[in-house]
C-alpha cells in the first residue's frame, strides 16, 4: 500500500478517534462506533496506532468485545435506538422533505435499529468446566 493511502487511513482514524472523544462528552453522539471505525482506519495505516487504540485502558476493552463477540452493551443500544427514534420524529415535523423521502429514510433508520438490537448486550459464558481446560 503506498505512503498516500496509509497517511489518508491514519488521518481518517484520527478524526474519528477524535469525533468519539467528542462523543464520549456529548450524549447525542455516540462514541462506540467512531472508535470501532478508527480501529479500522488505523489497522489500515498504522499498526502502531491500531495497538494503541485496541489495547487503551479507556476504550479497548470495548473494541476487543466488538472484535471478538458483536457485543454493543445495552445502555449503547438504549441511546442508539433512542437517538434514531427521536430523529426521525424531528424529521417527521420538521421537514418538508417528500414522503418517500421520509419513507426510505425511515428503512434505512429501522434497518439500523435492527442491526443493534440483534446484536448480543453481553460476551457469551465460557464454560469453565474441567472437560474444556
Amino acid at each position: 500500500m503506498s505512503i498516500c493511502y496509509k497517511a489518508l487511513y491514519c488521518s481518517l482514524g484520527w478524526l474519528f478517534f477524535v469525533i468519539g472523544i467528542i462523543g464520549a462528552f456529548l450524549p447525542v453522539l455516540p462514541t462506540t462506533p467512531f472508535m470501532i471505525l478508527a480501529l479500522w482506519m488505523f489497522s489500515k495505516g498504522s499498526m502502531r496506532f491500531h495497538n494503541w487504540l485496541y489495547t487503551h485502558k479507556l476504550f479497548g476493552p470495548s473494541l476487543q468485545r466488538w472484535h471478538k463477540y458483536r457485543v454493543i452493551p445495552r445502555t449503547a443500544k438504549f441511546m442508539s435506538v433512542s437517538m434514531i427514534s427521536i430523529s426521525f420524529a424531528f424529521m417527521l415535523m420538521y421537514s418538508t422533505s417528500p414522503w418517500w423521502l421520509h419513507l426510505l429514510t425511515g428503512i434505512f433508520m429501522a434497518y439500523g435499529a435492527w442491526y443493534v438490537l440483534t446484536k448480543p448486550s453481553v460476551p457469551p459464558v465460557e464454560s469453565s468446566t474441567p472437560e474444556t481446560q
